[in-house]
């Protein structure tokens, strides 16, 4: 009776398409970090102080030419967890929130839940999952897709209400438009909340015992502003040695079409020059991408010492880059390179032959299928729009698609291949570079008659259908009674 049993669980086991017991996943998400990380030897011609994250790529794959589905936080976000584009979902600024509109989608995180994993986490995973104790809405939103309701207090951005701004402020000496832009080391009293999110993390390995397997994120929220660490970050990079990145040109806007004028924002990286700050400025964000090694650096020192190092896939991505000039811009969320490219490394059984790296365009919107395809789940019920990256993960040369997308507002479009980068706005303006020739995208070739066939090819990305956009999360009444939101009724005039 014992060997029948036996065997009939077996046969139970392996005919659920698992072939072993279903692995851990180590979720580590960072904030506006471009590839300015050592490995990646991008466009910055000085060292970047990035061990941990060097090390981890030469455990694993690190992919090359890695881009987001939208290069700015709230859109990235939804479209990353959901596996579904801005376009599909119609999620194309920060302000439009996904579960007021989206309430019974399921998530990357809520797919692992309902299949049997312990779903846990902290620091920012979605967009509005920053940390800070949220209303009841978000209570409930988190308890959807997490095991427990999020509330880790932040204490270090003064840019959230209810917590004070850093006594004197701005700490950088300078005044830029928007709130949250401010550099240099807090003062005494205040706290860094990154290293909390990490002790989080930590915690957890250390103390995980259940045979119930775990999703387990974790959200740094450095190198995204202000650009607070600690001083011994700043000492890594003394200013006298800050050297101004390969890609700045003054003139780097002169052939560009009026649609793609209107993403630049010329105004802050303006002040920024005239009040001499500009070297202070990078030594700051390289400081904040040091201090956020640091703490994957941690992370990934308690998962080595656990029991849990074997059978845990650990993800490292950023959801987009950073502009530090290059087309007069400083900010995020344009259709260029610097904001698009992001750091990305996969890492864990999965990957053979680790160390080795993959050129061929991939998204950030594949981390969906890849993570159910790693962990053998069933696919969820509604389309994603990215395959999985497994096939890459076992064989580096792999013959992979030709392109990847990324969009910004509805009907804006960047495609990205090996070789070129293609741009068209809402209106038909367009762009294209030649990235062999022209890394820096400082010459657009999108009028020259040769560049006619390169464009109808990497065009054919385009999507075909654009999602209005969706509800404001202004536009919501969120009822704790009943757990769900509600169109406000407008005024009458």
């Amino acid at each position: 009776m014992l060997r029948l049993l036996f065997i009939s669980l077996a046969l139970s086991f392996f005919s659920s398409g698992r072939s072993k017991p279903p692995t851990n996943i180590l979720f580590l998400a960072v904030d506006d970090m471009r590839t300015w990380v050592n490995c990646l030897k991008d466009d910055y011609p000085g060292r970047i102080h990035t061990p941990n994250i060097d090390q981890l790529a030469e455990s694993g794959r690190l992919f090359t030419n890695a881009h987001v589905p939208a290069s700015k936080c709230g859109p990235c976000r939804a479209s990353v967890l959901t596996g579904q584009l801005p376009s599909t979902l119609g999620i194309y600024g920060n302000n439009q929130w996904l579960r007021p509109n989206y309430p019974k989608l399921i998530t990357l995180p809520n797919h692992f839940k309902m299949n049997g994993y312990h779903v846990v986490g902290a620091g920012k995973i979605f967009h509005h999952t920053a940390g800070f104790t949220p209303p009841d809405e978000w209570h409930h939103f988190q308890k959807i897709d997490w095991e427990d309701p999020w509330d880790r207090p932040i204490s270090t951005y003064p840019f959230q209400r209810k917590i004070p701004r850093p006594d004197p402020h701005p700490i950088s000496g300078i005044k830029i438009s928007r709130h949250e832009f401010d550099w240099g080391t807090l003062p005494k009293g205040y706290q860094y909340h990154d290293p909390k999110s990490a002790d989080y993390a930590i915690d957890f390995l250390k103390s995980y015992k259940s045979k119930k397997p775990f999703f387990l994120a974790c959200g740094i929220f450095r190198p995204h502003c202000p650009w607070y660490a600690p001083k011994e970050f700043f000492d890594l990079y003394p200013l006298e040695e800050i050297q101004k990145p390969a890609g700045l040109n003054a003139n780097d806007l002169i052939d560009i079409p009026d649609s793609g004028k209107e993403t630049a924002e010329p105004k802050d990286y303006r002040k920024i020059i005239e009040a001499g700050k500009y070297k202070e400025s990078l030594q700051a964000y390289l400081a904040s991408i040091s201090f956020a090694d640091f703490q994957i650096g941690r992370i990934m020192k308690a998962l080595k010492s656990s029991s849990h190092s074997e059978d845990t896939t650990i993800i490292f991505w950023s959801d987009h880059g950073w502009h530090h000039g290059e087309k007069n811009h400083w900010h995020k969320w344009t259709l260029w390179e610097d904001a698009t490219h992001i750091p990305f490394i996969i890492a864990g059984q999965c990957v053979l032959k680790p160390g080795t790296s993959v050129d061929s365009p991939v998204s950030a919107l594949s981390l969906y299928p890849t993570l159910v395809e790693i962990c053998q789940l069933p696919e969820p019920k509604h389309s994603l729009d990215e395959d999985s990256l497994l096939p890459l993960l076992k064989d580096p040369t792999y013959k992979w698609k030709e392109a990847v997308i990324t969009q910004r507002q509805q009907g804006e479009c960047a495609v990205r291949s090996r070789t070129h980068r293609f741009i068209q706005y809402a209106n038909g303006d367009k762009e294209l570079y030649d990235l062999t020739t022209d890394p820096h995208e400082w010459q657009n070739l999108a009028k020259k008659p040769s560049s006619k066939s390169i464009i109808a090819k990497l065009a054919s990305y385009l999507p075909k259908k654009w999602k209005d956009p969706v509800q404001k999360k202004s536009a919501f009444l969120f009822d704790p009674k009943s757990y769900t939101w509600t169109i406000r009724k407008k005024k009458m005039q």
